[in-house]
């Protein structure tokens, strides 16, 4: 698994772009267990990559090895083409994880004015509180903060020392759609400025907004890499939405039905081909309503990959 970044604009091929940070045939356990297994994945400057998997797929793992508070069992591990622990690395790196702990008792401008000490050109503290949404909250100390508002201070000192490169692990976590939206924007904001992002998320529709190119993880492997599209195309298929008197297993029996599931007054039928499935709907029940065809997203091929290679991974064992 390879990651690596550096300031070439996101728009040219991969191969072209130099790498920040890479993974490269990296394995990890965590006594009998496998973290990662012989990963090979690369970041490349002036790109935002997702990086998404269930629990326990590898994701956290393969951000603290880059962060270097982790060695490898096998393999290699390289940050701006130097060994991640490298002091110089640290001046250009940015992490927020989600664990971590901050002294409780210190302002929230006393936290960044003490992580903005680490670095050589620190970003001026209005522009850290303003990218951060903390402009009214520098006085307030972190203990006295909600969950949504720590959330963002964490992301303010990730920030705080115009880093070239960002881990961002979970960085929306327990945030409301408006915090949320607003971290996206500062996210982007970053990139155009040259930065580089690795983000790992469990929300599809972030990494479907935000990424460039989205690696999957299972088990500790990368199953698939692309740009969100390609990602989609790996699950060609269709969602059909109806109300319908027919029941989810005569549904599931239908020829091309892949997955049948309940969605409140209606059902979400998902299928191979759409024209087949829907005909047979309308032959079995003439009295079907509220039909609605759309293609499959994120989430479906997020589902389908881990789904198919968890089968795999039981067949083989």
């Amino acid at each position: 698994m390879s990651l690596k970044v550096e300031n070439m604009p996101a728009t040219q091929p991969i191969e072209t772009r130099r790498m920040v940070a890479s993974l490269e045939g990296v394995s990890k356990n965590y006594g009998p267990v496998r973290a990662l297994r012989v990963v090979d994945f690369n970041v490349c400057a002036g790109e935002v990559v997702a990086l998404l998997g269930p629990n326990g797929a590898g994701k956290t793992t393969a951000v603290k090895l880059l962060l270097g508070l982790m060695p490898p069992h096998n393999g290699r591990v390289r940050v701006f083409g130097r060994d991640p622990t490298n002091p110089e690395n640290r001046k250009r790196t940015g992490a927020m994880l989600q664990v971590g702990r901050v002294p409780e008792t210190l302002r929230v401008r006393e936290h960044i004015d003490l992580f903005s000490s680490y670095y050589r050109k620190p970003m001026p503290l209005a522009e850290v509180l303003g990218a951060a949404g903390l402009e009214k909250l520098g006085e307030r100390k972190f203990s006295d903060l909600s969950g949504g508002q720590r959330q963002r201070v964490l992301f303010a000192l990730a920030i705080c020392g115009d880093p070239d490169v960002l881990f961002l692990d979970e960085p929306t976590v327990g945030l409301d759609v408006e915090a949320r939206h607003m971290l996206w924007e500062e996210i982007r904001r970053l990139v155009e400025r040259g930065k580089t992002v690795l983000l790992t998320t469990h929300y599809l529709q972030e990494a479907d907004t935000l990424a460039d190119r989205i690696a999957v993880i299972n088990q500790g492997a990368i199953i698939a890499q692309g740009t969100p599209a390609e990602i989609k195309a790996q699950t060609s298929g269709k969602k059909i939405r109806c109300i319908t008197g027919l029941g989810i297993e005569m549904l599931r029996r239908i020829s091309g039905v892949t997955e049948v599931r309940e969605d409140r007054e209606a059902v979400e039928i998902h299928a191979r081909e759409a024209e087949p499935v829907v005909r047979e709907l309308l032959a079995r029940d003439p009295q079907l309503s509220g039909l609605e065809i759309t293609s499959a997203g994120l989430e479906e091929a997020f589902l389908a990959l881990t789904r198919n290679n968890g089968q795999n991974e039981n067949q083989q064992n």
